[in-house]
């Protein structure tokens, strides 16, 4: 479990930067996992669904990186850390205290979308409060715990709610910063990931130099999530929001364009063939695998060589993120490459398993 706590030093900031790439890719085993277990030429609409978000979720983590870069944070080894990615089945890495859930992979089923909805959930700010409220008062509890040593641990219900503290520490040691004639963005700009070196359809790369830039970069991860601050189903690029994309798949119905018709889509239905997937084994791993079948299998050996080849993708991508940004395209077109890695698994049943299919594997252990 990740313990957090209130920002109060330029510390604490990259702590929380470095768990929000964490964090967005957290979501993109299970994602890609439910992508490739859906049988060829079904399920059209969950397929472009799925894939769009999934790219979303790493500009969302090229986002992050780039305000971590922004105000001195060192990204080398941030990615290729043996725990950045997790061990399935997961926390969500915000560390919920309110309605806590476990994150699964395995094959795109009811199941999954309702994870996947969690994942992407909100509470959303009626339009009285600010969308960034006040740090809180240091209460009597927390004088005690600080006497003591300790500070009250803190856990985040949604996504946003996670970055809304960062904005909060944003603020204010951006604030701290000035007036002592120091600048919190003193991060090598070199290192900013700019939109020539990312996917036009994926949304807007923002390239972080203050404290304005970084809002916005922010602002674009937490609206194309669960969508803006209000009661809005949209992100701030008027595109469907995270959530309702794949409430779209748990109702079999889109949305209208434009027509603002929240937890009640009105537009064209579409069919989800729930039974047109492939089997996966759920949370699967190398040690599990092994139960199954010898090391020297072709079936263990091309497991291995999805392992190593996504271990390879974030080394790229960390390598991306720390002054090499002319790498990030190819690597995140190795991305979806990894699919026929994956098609070699997902096919394939694991003998002795009562008919369960293997699946990618993203851990080494």
């Amino acid at each position: 479990m990740t313990d957090y706590k209130l920002i109060t030093t330029v510390e604490d900031l990259h702590y929380y930067l470095k768990q929000a790439m964490v964090i967005e890719h957290a979501t993109l085993p299970p994602y890609l996992t439910a992508l490739y277990s859906l049988k060829p030429g079904s399920n059209l609409e969950a397929f472009h669904i799925i894939r769009d978000i999934a790219v979303e979720e790493m500009l969302h983590l090229t986002l992050a990186a780039n305000v971590f870069n922004a105000v001195g944070g060192n990204i080398e080894g941030v990615l290729t850390d043996p725990e950045f990615v997790p061990s399935y089945p997961a926390g969500m890495p915000t560390n919920p205290q309110e309605d806590p859930f476990d994150i699964n992979l395995g094959k795109f089923s009811q199941d999954a979308v309702e994870t996947f909805l969690n994942i992407e959930r909100a509470k959303h700010v009626s339009e009285d409060k600010p969308l960034v409220p006040a740090r809180p008062r240091p209460t009597f509890k927390h004088s005690i715990l600080k006497l003591l040593g300790q500070e009250e641990d803190l856990g985040y219900y949604s996504i946003g709610l996670f970055y809304t503290e960062i904005i909060r520490g944003l603020y204010e040691l951006d604030k701290e910063y000035k007036a002592e004639g120091h600048n919190l963005f003193s991060g090598n700009a070199c290192k900013q990931i700019t939109p020539e070196y990312y996917y036009d359809g994926a949304g807007d790369i923002v390239k972080v130099t203050d404290l304005d830039s970084a809002l916005k970069a922010l602002y674009v991860i937490q609206t194309q999530g669960e969508g803006s601050g209000s009661e809005t189903i949209y992100d701030s690029e008027k595109k469907l929001c995270h959530y309702y994309r794949f409430q779209q798949l748990k109702l079999g119905r889109y949305y209208v364009i434009d027509q603002d018709d929240r937890d009640h889509p009105t537009g064209k239905t579409f069919n989800v063939d729930w039974g047109e997937v492939y089997p996966v084994m759920e949370n699967l791993t190398l040690s599990k695998l092994r139960q199954y079948c010898e090391t020297d299998s072709e079936l263990y050996i091309h497991a291995q060589e999805f392992q190593e080849a996504y271990s390879d993708f974030l080394a790229e991508i960390e390598e991306s993120f720390n002054g090499n940004p002319q790498q990030l395209l190819p690597a995140v077109g190795k991305m979806f490459r990894l699919k026929e890695l994956a098609n070699s698994l997902i096919r394939n049943p694991i003998p002795g398993s009562g008919g369960l299919h293997a699946g990618p594997i993203y851990k080494c252990d």
